[in-house]
C-alpha cells in the first residue's frame, strides 16, 4: 500500500482543469524517466541536469521580470495567488532573504499515482522535478530546503528557499 497521501481540499472546475495540465507535464516527465530505464539509463544522470537547466532558465526570467533578486520578488513572480490556489500553498515567511512555503496538495504526484508509479518512483521523479525549483532558487542567491515531501510520504511539502551565506572576507 502506498505511504503517499495526496488529495486536493478544493476541486472546482477551473483548479481541475489547471491541475489537469501539471499532471500532463508531469506524466511527460514519467514517461521520459521510464522510457530510459527500458533503454538502460538511469534517469537521474540526465533528468535531474535537464530540469534544472530549465529552473535556471525560468529563474532568470522571473528575477528579470521582478527586476529583483529579493526572495520577496520570487514570492510575487512565481507563488502568486493562482499558484496557492492551485498547489494548496500557505506562505508562511516572504522576506528578502527568506521565503517559507508549505504545499497541501501536489498536482505532479497525482499524476504519477495514475500512471501506477510506486513509492519509490514517485519519490525518484519528485527529486528530478525540484531540481528546477533548485535552479530557480539559485538564479535568486538562495538555497532550497525541503524538509517535508508530498513524494515521500509526509503530509505536505515544505519548501525553504534562503539566500546563500556570504563568504567571509
Amino acid at each position: 500500500m502506498s505511504n503517499v497521501k495526496n488529495d486536493p481540499k478544493y476541486k472546482n472546475a477551473l483548479l481541475q482543469a489547471i491541475r489537469a495540465q501539471l499532471e500532463h507535464r508531469a506524466f511527460w516527465l514519467y514517461l521520459l524517466c521510464d522510457e530510459a530505464k527500458k533503454r538502460g539509463l538511469d534517469p537521474r544522470d540526465f533528468g535531474s541536469d535537464a530540469v534544472k537547466r530549465c529552473g535556471l532558465s525560468q529563474g532568470a526570467e522571473l528575477v528579470k521580470k521582478g527586476n529583483t533578486d529579493s526572495l520577496k520578488g520570487l514570492r510575487k513572480t512565481l507563488f502568486t495567488k493562482p499558484a496557492q490556489f492551485v498547489f494548496e500553498m500557505k506562505i508562511l515567511e516572504s522576506t528578502d532573504d527568506k521565503l517559507s512555503i508549505d504545499f497541501h496538495y501536489c498536482p505532479l504526484v497525482k499524476a504519477w499515482q495514475k500512471a501506477g508509479c510506486s513509492d519509490e518512483e514517485i519519490a525518484m521523479l519528485c527529486d528530478i522535478a525540484m531540481c528546477g525549483d533548485h535552479g530557480i532558487g539559485e538564479c535568486y542567491g538562495s538555497v532550497l530546503d525541503l524538509p517535508k515531501c508530498i513524494a515521500k510520504g509526509d503530509d505536505m511539502c515544505c519548501l525553504r528557499y534562503h539566500k546563500k551565506e556570504k563568504d567571509a572576507e
